[in-house]
């Protein structure tokens, strides 16, 4: 696969027509050139190559897996400017921690992509 990458207006429609390109978009916005598209396309999919995320399991909970974003993180100290870690994630109850865990991305998707949500609900 080759990038090319455009500066400022992109890259001349001929060359795109005479080589038979296929446009690719990373969103709804404009950046000032193409390099930082792809980097981005080239980490959105070598991520998915073997051994590179560590465990396999570790993209079956990321953000679109399932069609909602991704719950929160914490991570140590348990109090960070007074601030707890959930309870519940320190319970070691793993039943508990999952059902949170999915409230929590069904909540966050509601919040911050009700198109998400709205496919999310209609594929139920």
């Amino acid at each position: 696969m080759v990038l090319l990458c455009g500066r400022f207006e992109g890259v001349d429609e001929r060359v795109i027509a005479g080589r038979n390109l296929e446009e690719v978009s990373i969103g709804d916005y404009v950046l000032s050139g193409g390099e930082l598209a792809a980097m981005v396309l080239i980490d959105a999919c070598v991520r998915l190559l073997p051994g590179v995320m560590g465990k396999d399991a570790s993209a079956a909970e990321e953000s679109f897996a399932e069609g909602l974003l991704e719950y929160p993180q914490f991570t140590k100290p348990a109090l960070w400017e007074g601030r707890p870690i959930p309870d519940v994630l320190l319970s070691g109850d793993h039943g508990k921690v999952a059902a949170w865990r999915r409230e929590q991305a069904e909540r966050l998707t509601r919040e911050r992509r009700p198109d998400l949500w709205a496919s999310h609900i209609a594929k139920k």
